[in-house]
């Protein structure tokens, strides 16, 4: 088992693991670590807790120290240097009639790189721009290419909800989601009202979809026949969140909402005068 404390470097980021040796990093404390990346600038969201191995990636980097106020100081200065870098850039992409769309810039905490995001349909030769961009601002230039899930992440909006995006609030990471959940969650397939900002499925189909499949598992199919306590009919269809099936019973010529309960009832009571026959 290894003590680890969880670290984000973006407001919904995700979240990794780092030692915090002998320090007292506490949650919502700001940090100092080393990354892969090189040294960077964090917020604790995770207290100290212990995870398995199959938890982490091995080797442990360490916390450094904690944030002093000097580090916050950098980090407003590297905010404000990114915005005067993505306006340059800008002007470089336009420059070298690129068909590319510049999302964001972003300095690393110890400025050793510039990282530039941005969107694109297909392959970009940015060679020219790289070159440009190492002469204007003297350090490691890296430019990332990135998808639509992730460009909405980065600039944030309104949802058809009427909230801010998951992806940009609380959602550290991208989950698959699929049409199927739509189609179990009995929604219209209509991809102007099951679509995102980003035109993408929507995150939020995949948080009732665990209860949807543990109830589809527990209810009749659509077209299945069933004994009801009125007799046999056919099931033409089932509200999954009350748990009620729609029968349609040919002895009585209309449908009826059933609950389980009642099949169940209707189910033991075949079985009682099959047995007393």
């Amino acid at each position: 088992m290894y003590e680890v404390v969880g670290i984000r470097f973006k407001k919904a980021g995700k979240v990794y693991y780092f030692d915090p040796g002998d320090l007292e990093v506490k949650k919502d404390a700001f940090v100092i670590v080393e990354t892969a990346r090189g040294i960077e600038y964090g917020k604790v969201v995770i207290d100290k807790k212990l995870v398995g191995e199959n938890d982490v990636v091995l080797p442990l980097k360490k916390v450094v120290r904690l944030a002093t106020q000097k580090d916050i100081l950098s980090v407003d200065e590297n905010k404000a240097a990114a915005k005067e870098a993505f306006q340059s850039c800008e002007e470089k992409i336009i420059e070298h009639q690129l068909d590319m769309k510049l999302v964001d810039v972003e300095y690393t905490f110890d400025r050793n790189k510039i990282i530039f995001y941005f969107t694109a349909d297909g392959r970009i030769d940015f060679r020219e721009l790289v070159k440009d961009l190492a002469s204007i601002f003297r350090t490691r230039i890296e430019l990332r290419q990135i998808g639509v899930r992730d460009e909405a992440k980065m600039l944030g909006g309104i949802g058809p909800c009427g909230r801010m995006l998951c992806c940009s609030t609380f959602l550290g990471d991208f989950e698959p989601v699929s049409i199927k959940m739509a189609k179990d969650q009995n929604l219209s397939l209509n991809p102007a009202k099951i679509s995102g900002l980003c035109g993408r499925l929507m995150c939020c189909l995949k948080y009732e979809n665990d209860y949807y499949e543990e109830a589809k598992e527990e209810m009749p199919d659509v077209g299945e026949e069933i004994m009801t306590p009125h007799g046999v009919g056919r099931v033409v269809g089932l509200n999954l969140l009350e748990k009620l099936i729609q029968v349609n019973i040919p002895s009585m010529e209309r449908t009826t909402e059933f609950t389980l309960d009642e099949l169940a009832e209707g189910k033991k009571e075949e079985l009682f005068s099959q047995a007393t026959e």
